[in-house]
């Protein structure tokens, strides 16, 4: 219990500055792919502040492991935490995280909880496509036969892939980008799953308690 309430501890006082942090490392990629003829040694600084934020990452898994007590239990059981170690783009899929306390909480519906988790959702899409769309043009815009060659290209292809639309009219060609295209339908079809979920769920909670509030044979 001890070690429960130390690792909440931990988390309360570093949400703030790991999700300061977590936009810095994706301002830092986005500049190393986007600014293309930056001078060597922003591109070294860039690069400098990838390693460093990823470095704060690795250290704040470390702590919470070190907090948990659980050894490699705890790897197991925050499976999401590891994959967002080894993968820092990933970061604002912990929104995850909020969705669970959301459908683990019982009595009257709060609209400002729910809120709060559809507004995570949407700036995590918002977050997540474009690193995507960063991802898949540094893969796809020099590669033979692209149909990915600017970047305006890439985030059209972000919003149809989220939107499982799939127009078509541009498509990754490379494995790696290709692999990337299937995460990032995996994570659209996720995120919309949680924004829908939370409004049904907060739907039928207040038709709920009004069925109960409704006097008897009316």
């Amino acid at each position: 219990m001890d070690d429960d309430r130390r690792m909440e501890r931990w988390e309360r006082r570093t949400e703030v500055p790991l999700a300061v942090v977590s936009m810095v490392y994706l301002g830092a990629y986005a500049v190393r792919i986007l600014a293309h003829g930056l001078p060597s040694d922003w591109q070294d600084l860039c690069l400098a502040v990838l390693f460093a934020a990823w470095a704060l990452f690795a250290v704040d898994y470390a702590v919470r492991w070190r907090l948990s007590g659980q050894r490699l239990r705890f790897v197991r059981k925050h499976w999401l935490d590891t994959l967002v170690l080894l993968l820092p783009l990933l970061r604002p899929l912990r929104v995850v995280k909020v969705y669970e306390a959301v459908q683990r909480r019982h009595g009257r519906p709060r609209l400002a909880l729910h809120a709060r988790v559809i507004v995570y959702a949407g700036l995590s899409t918002v977050l997540l496509g474009f690193a995507g769309a960063l991802s898949v043009y540094q893969q796809e815009h020099t590669a033979p036969d692209a149909t990915i060659k600017t970047f305006g290209d890439a985030v059209w292809w972000t919003c149809a892939t989220f939107a499982t639309v799939g127009y078509g009219d541009v498509v990754p060609v490379t494995p790696l980008g290709r692999l990337i295209a299937v995460g990032m339908m995996a994570i659209g079809l996720a995120l919309l799953g949680t924004v829908t979920g939370t409004f049904a769920s907060w739907l039928l909670q207040v038709f709920a308690r009004e069925d109960d509030e409704r006097p008897p044979g009316s």
